[in-house]
């Protein structure tokens, strides 16, 4: 029989052997996840306040309004219409799909109500695309832009969840476009080449994925003193993928 003394010993001595072979595994386990590859990072998921936030926003901006017509008439807007520039639509960089606005024109005065169906213009202060039809409207075909005024007038009824990323370039050359995205992927993520379907077929470079108007505008902020333009966008509509698959169509 085991003295106390005797007991007391043997079982400190297994628990020693067992710290060692528990110390043993846990650096085999270190060792192998230190070699293991990185995931790629999850697509985050769509904010349901994004569309009202964006939807306030827009409320009273001022800025340039610009028509577009040939060669989109005829074509997928990024709602998934097909665009047509004798209805009265526009495109927006933020604005939930299917919202209507009152366009004034700052000059004359006459307004219009459009409805938002595409995602444009990305021109510096540039704040709306008006079809074919607004713009006549408004009397602003012959000069082709005018300074505005946008008014909410009515809201989806139910806009859906969303994100905001930052265009930094559109290109015909998809060589272009992904030069752009690997200069930009080391410091950003995610960085995404998406194609625009027209003729000819653009490639759009977006980056990031806000939940909010704020991180999106800090984010183009400083996308900004690296690329020769940044414009915060929605990403309503589009597909996002853990791998960065984007599709969806918009205008220059």
């Amino acid at each position: 029989m085991l003295t106390r003394r005797a007991f007391m010993s043997t079982l400190s001595a297994a628990a020693t052997g067992a710290l060692i072979v528990g110390s043993a595994g846990c650096g085999r386990k270190r060792s192998r996840a230190s070699a293991s590859v990185p995931r790629a990072p999850r697509a985050a998921r769509p904010n349901p306040e994004a569309a009202r936030e964006a939807l306030r926003a827009a409320e009273g901006q001022t800025g340039i309004a610009s028509w577009y017509g040939y060669p989109y008439h005829g074509r997928q807007a990024a709602d998934g219409e097909i665009y047509d520039m004798e209805k009265l639509t526009a495109a927006h960089r933020t604005l939930p799909f299917g919202t209507w606005v009152r366009v004034t024109n700052l000059a004359n005065g006459k307004t219009v109500d459009v409805r938002i169906t595409d995602r444009g213009p990305f021109v510096d202060g540039r704040i709306i695309d008006l079809s074919k039809a607004g713009a006549r409207a408004i009397a602003m075909l012959g000069p082709g832009t005018t300074r505005v005024r946008l008014n909410i007038v009515q809201a989806p009824a139910d806009p859906a969840p969303a994100l905001f990323a930052v265009q930094v370039g559109a290109f015909q050359d998809l060589g272009r476009a992904q030069g752009l995205r690997d200069s930009l992927v080391g410091s950003f993520q995610p960085v995404r080449v998406v194609e625009r379907s027209s003729a000819p077929v653009f490639w759009r470079v977006l980056v990031g994925e806000a939940h909010t108007l704020e991180e999106a505008n800090d984010l183009a902020t400083r996308l900004r003193g690296r690329t020769s333009q940044a414009y915060v966008v929605s990403l309503e509509g589009v597909a996002l993928t853990a791998t960065g698959g984007l599709d969806a169509a918009s205008h220059d």
